[in-house]
């Protein structure tokens, strides 16, 4: 802390004592900054508030099928677009900018000051101002004005032209789609006319599919025919061709249970002939093969469980066969005669079916050979088919694209999409908005007085002259003591006066920018 103290009390002894040098630089640095700064010409700005909006029905209404042109989308494009080169030179034309041109270095310097001059800077999502500066308040106000101007035409005709131009692109694109996408099919169509055979249809199964399937159905329909064939020709291997009648044309009255039984024979007859016709058509499991086979079991069971005891009727039938039978006749049976019929139409199908499969792989064998020459038929015909999609779902697009241009375009014709509206129109400044020359002043005392302390410490630096007993000491020297100034020396009143001459110096710096700050404030827009 000591030597902090004494630190500091030797920068204000250098310092006191270099204060003339101090205050000397202070003024000059001041009066010229002063000077400076009172020369800087005033700068006037011209602003206005444009407020941008969109139609509260027709854009909703549209969004989907006309373009994407919403209000933030346009004022995006027209942010950046509205300081371009072309504008700025348009801008330039219509003010007095112009006459400041003497060569293309004076367009070339005016074009960047004014690109970063004008300030288009939003304040909510659909206000915005647009501002700029210059040293001439009706300069400044026909920018402004101009940029106006250039931002309405700039909407108007930047959509115009930008729809023409999507227009003339769009229909160059669809008639080179349209040309590509004809070659397309005739290629397609060509190919497919040299091998519509193995070429897969619209239900996407081709000629050479559709004959081996069709081989296969055949041999399988064959199949179950010849099966059906030989279970008939079995049947009918078991059955009489002809049956045998008594040729007796007397009557003969038999008594109840003689003529029971032989009316029992006659159903067991019928009954496993309708059987044999059943198993013709059916299966085993069928109901009513089951049913017929029940049937014949029981009326088997029932001849064989009638009693044997001898019966009047069982004498009488004995005897009567007994006696000299009568020549027998025969007869043609119908069963078998009905089967043989059918027999006869299974061999016409299965005598069709053969020939059917006979031409059937005829003509797959033809298929077969036409595509093993050609191995790479279906990748061919897959990138045809590729290329013909790729080209219609562009095209298709390209139309769509085309039809949302021309709604687009109907509505920004037709119908105002974009309200605008300027809130502050722009007027004539009449105060300067810069420099601040109150700040300025400021700054330069505040530099002024660093300066003077500067000098003073930088020339204390290059003193190596002792102040005090502890820089002797710091030597490594012995010192017994030290002797203080005597008054007499100096005079007083020489040291007031010096001191009050400081003071002055320093007051009246002071009072001169005091006063200039006064001034400042007595000039309305100046400080």
């Amino acid at each position: 802390m000591d030597e902090l103290r004494s630190l500091l009390r030797r920068y204000l002894l250098g310092a006191w004592r270099k204060r003339w040098f101090a205050i000397a630089v202070c003024w000059m640095i001041c009066v010229a900054g002063w000077v400076f700064v009172s020369t800087i010409p005033n700068q006037y700005e011209a602003s206005a508030r444009l407020y941008v909006d969109s139609d509260s029905v027709l854009t909703p209404l549209l969004n989907g099928l006309a373009l994407d042109d919403t209000p933030t989308n346009q004022l995006d494009i027209l942010q950046r677009t509205l300081l371009s080169r072309p504008n700025l030179e348009k801008l330039i034309s219509k003010t007095d900018l112009e006459l400041s041109i003497a060569g293309p270095a004076d367009l070339e310097k005016l074009v960047a000051n004014l690109s970063t001059g004008i300030r288009i800077s939003p304040q909510t999502r659909n206000l915005f101002t647009i501002s700029y500066r210059n040293a001439t308040p009706k300069l400044a106000y026909d920018v402004v004005q101009s940029i106006l101007s250039i931002f309405v035409e700039s909407k108007v005709g930047a959509n115009r032209a930008d729809m023409e131009n999507a227009r003339v692109f769009l229909q160059q694109q669809i008639s080179q789609y349209e040309r590509q996408l004809r070659e397309a099919e005739a290629r397609r169509a060509e190919f497919r006319t040299k091998y519509i055979d193995l070429l897969p249809s619209d239900a996407g199964v081709s000629r050479l599919d559709g004959a081996r399937a069709e081989v296969r159905a055949l041999e399988g329909q064959l199949k179950d025919v010849l099966t059906k064939r030989d279970m008939m020709r079995r049947e009918m291997s078991t059955m009489p061709a002809e049956l045998t009648m008594d040729s007796d044309t007397r009557p003969v009255i038999l008594p109840g249970s003689f003529g029971a039984a032989a009316a029992e024979n006659t159903q067991l007859i019928q009954a496993e002939a309708q059987l044999a016709m059943l198993r013709l058509r059916y299966t085993e499991q069928h109901p009513d093969v089951v049913s017929a086979r029940n049937q014949v079991a029981a009326l088997k069971a029932a001849a064989a469980a009638a009693p044997a005891q001898q019966s009047p009727a069982a004498m009488a039938a004995q005897q009567l066969a007994a006696l000299p039978k009568p020549p027998a006749r025969t007869m043609p049976n119908p069963v078998y005669e009905q089967m043989r019929m059918q027999l006869f139409e299974q061999e016409t199908v299965i005598a069709s079916l053969q020939r059917q499969i006979a031409d059937g792989t005829q003509e797959r064998d033809r298929l077969e050979e036409i595509a093993h020459n050609v191995p790479g038929l279906q990748a061919e015909y897959a990138n045809l088919n590729r290329d013909y999609d790729v080209l219609h779902q562009n095209y298709t697009e390209l139309l769509s694209r085309r039809e949302s241009m021309r709604i687009s375009a109907a509505a920004d014709s037709d119908a105002e999409k974009i309200k605008m509206q300027i809130v502050d129109p722009p007027q004539v400044p009449q105060i300067p908005v810069a420099p601040k020359r109150a700040v300025l002043l400021s700054a330069v005392l505040m530099a002024g007085i660093g300066g003077g302390l500067g000098l003073a410490i930088l020339m204390l630096q290059f003193d190596r002259s002792f102040h005090s007993i502890e820089d002797l000491r710091d030597i490594g020297l012995p010192v017994v003591g030290g002797i203080s100034m005597l008054g007499i020396t100096v005079p007083m009143r020489r040291r007031v006066f010096s001191a009050a001459s400081f003071a002055m110096a320093v007051l009246l710096l002071w009072a001169v920018y005091g006063g200039l700050i006064y001034r400042l404030l007595q000039t309305p827009g100046a400080a």
